[in-house]
């Protein structure tokens, strides 16, 4: 396999969903500037270095729900949640309410190597120390407003997240968030779970938009096991979407296939996933490539 077949594909949340801190061209230039180097990395280093460069860039962009310029939950703290996982080992890492670290996403990645691959809370933030990560505090000023104005609107929810696939075949996903604000310390998002993000040998998912939405239909899972039973990436989604339309469930996601099919859907039409995608042949974000796509 040459560079040739090399995809990535990265998302920043869904659209409205999440909050007003930025502006659509502020998103655009956000995920182009963070796909760029990443694809290069997905060139010279694979899939896996690469989604984590894209997701280490998304986190330190204050635009992004992720790492700095999460939102902050109902206490005024921020909890943060991201996984990892490839096809090369199928090794599922992730942290759950994760605090003052600045790359959740590496957190996630260091736990490949540990015995137990979850951890939560205070126990993921000591593991984080223990392995020289230093504090960070991710509250930025526009987060910290828009926590005191306490917006009656609660739909507000987000994301970052990166699939990619390399010249080895080796597919990676990643996904980290900072929740969906003002919400219960203590909740679980579906980030840090096989529902939220997923890769083996057959494809990737990572999901964006209501984390009890997206378990509930465990999405990224179910995108996965059909393409196993070999079921097309686009019938899954749209599949996929219609059952989660029929419930009034709120997500969008992005995918691959391993031959290099992308997927970009969600479940109703006021939600646009914030994605960029890049390969040898093509270069397209969510304002030129369409809402919807399947490449």
């Amino acid at each position: 396999m040459g560079n040739g077949n090399c995809k990535l594909i990265i998302h920043g949340g869904a659209g409205r969903l999440e909050g007003k801190v930025a502006t659509k061209e502020q998103y655009r230039i956000g995920l182009q500037e963070a796909i760029h180097p990443a694809y290069e990395t997905l060139l010279e280093q694979g899939a896996r270095a690469a989604v984590l460069h894209a997701i280490r860039l998304l986190e330190s962009d204050q635009i992004f729900n992720a790492g700095t310029g999460s939102k902050l939950q109902r206490d005024g703290r921020v909890r943060m949640s991201a996984a990892l996982m490839d096809s090369k080992d199928g090794i599922f890492s992730g942290v759950i309410n994760i605090y003052d670290v600045e790359h959740p996403i590496s957190i996630a990645d260091e736990l490949r190597g540990e015995v137990h691959h979850l951890l939560s809370g205070s126990e993921a933030t000591e593991f984080a120390r223990r392995k020289g990560f230093p504090f960070h505090d991710p509250i930025t000023m526009s987060r910290f407003i828009e926590y005191r104005k306490a917006l009656r609107n609660r739909e507000k929810f987000g994301t970052v997240g990166a699939v990619a696939l390399d010249a080895k075949g080796v597919v990676c996903a990643g996904t980290s968030t900072g929740g969906i604000g003002n919400e219960t310390p203590g909740r679980v998002s579906d980030s840090a779970s096989v529902a939220g993000t997923y890769a083996d040998m057959v494809g990737g998912v990572s999901c964006t938009g209501k984390g009890e939405h997206i378990i509930n239909q465990a999405v990224a899972a179910q995108v996965i096991y059909r393409l196993r039973d070999g079921v097309p990436l686009k019938k899954i989604l749209i599949d996929l979407m219609k059952e989660g339309a029929s419930r009034d469930h709120e997500f969008g996601l992005i995918s691959l296939d391993r031959k290099g099919r992308f997927g970009v859907r969600s479940t109703k039409a006021s939600i646009s996933v914030l994605y960029a995608l890049k390969d040898q042949e093509h270069q397209l974000d969510f304002t030129n490539g369409g809402k919807n796509l399947i490449l």
